[in-house]
């Protein structure tokens, strides 16, 4: 009885008591998918490493190789669009391509109700910075530049 007692306390303890702060639970984490992921991206990536990194993309398999044997767990893709249309685990999306392709993936990643995270800048005028933050708004998504 006592170590039943003891059992049934410990699962009511909040998580932060038992394993610090810094102790994050699978299930709290984001999956996040790296777009351009050979250069910059890896970078991104790396500050994020903690969450969960579930879809890698790049066109240039050879030049992004090493991060994607980095994170073998996540898929590999050469088209954004299809991973944002196929893959529905993906919570987030971090943006590190040519710049003039920043608006294009990040609206794409909105519309699918994705947070999105773009190097900068992150659209070619103002007006495509304009419907971007329509979009995000629209789509109760985060988004940071």
């Amino acid at each position: 009885m006592g170590a039943a007692a003891a059992a049934a306390a410990l699962t009511i303890v909040p998580r932060h008591v038992l394993g610090g702060s810094r102790n994050i639970p699978p299930s709290e984490k984001l999956n996040i998918a790296g777009v351009g992921i050979g250069g910059r991206g890896a970078g991104d990536l790396d500050e994020v490493s903690g969450e969960n990194i579930v879809a890698l993309c790049d066109v240039d398999e050879a030049y992004a190789g090493g991060v994607f044997k980095k994170y073998p767990n996540a898929k590999k893709w050469t088209d954004f669009r299809k991973m944002l249309d196929e893959q529905k685990d993906i919570d987030a999306v971090v943006i590190a391509v040519p710049d003039h392709l920043h608006a294009v993936i990040a609206m794409a990643a909105i519309k699918h109700g994705k947070h999105v995270y773009c190097e900068k800048p992150l659209a070619h005028c103002i007006w495509e910075c304009r419907q971007l933050t329509l979009a995000a708004r629209e789509a109760k998504v985060a988004t940071q530049l």
